[in-house]
């Protein structure tokens, strides 16, 4: 994500949310109190930004290879992609989310695991 002349990397296998705000009145007009709604166990916000990935062995490396001998090859990262894809609506366990402030904006950053479901558009981009 950039913004201006600073960039926000995602790393591994995370995810950066934009959060809803929460509700704070019920259906039958009651306010609630900030702690209330932070004892609910999961939460819901829109994938902003996403890691590469798990990570696996960089490609080219054989257990013949002595771990000494230099490769004048750079090795390949290679990564497992993650299904979360930016855009979509994602529901993950609160416990497990870091909130961050980015540019004066608040975000979440949660690991892959711990989106329980994502909903994403079926309609086509044009």
């Amino acid at each position: 994500m950039l913004r201006g002349d600073k960039e926000l990397i995602v790393v591994g296998d995370r995810v950066l949310l934009r959060i809803d705000e929460q509700e704070q009145r019920t259906s039958v007009g009651l306010y609630l109190p900030p702690t209330a709604l932070e004892k609910e166990e999961v939460q819901s916000g829109r994938v902003e930004e996403v890691g590469p990935g798990i990570s696996l062995p960089p490609r080219g490396t054989d257990s013949d290879d002595v771990p000494w001998a230099q490769s004048s090859a750079e090795p390949e990262m290679r990564f497992i992609p993650l299904q979360a894809s930016k855009g979509d609506y994602a529901i993950f366990a609160r416990k497990e989310a870091v909130e961050i402030k980015f540019d004066n904006e608040k975000y979440v950053v949660v690991p892959h695991a711990a989106i329980l479901v994502l909903i994403r558009s079926t309609r086509l981009m044009d």
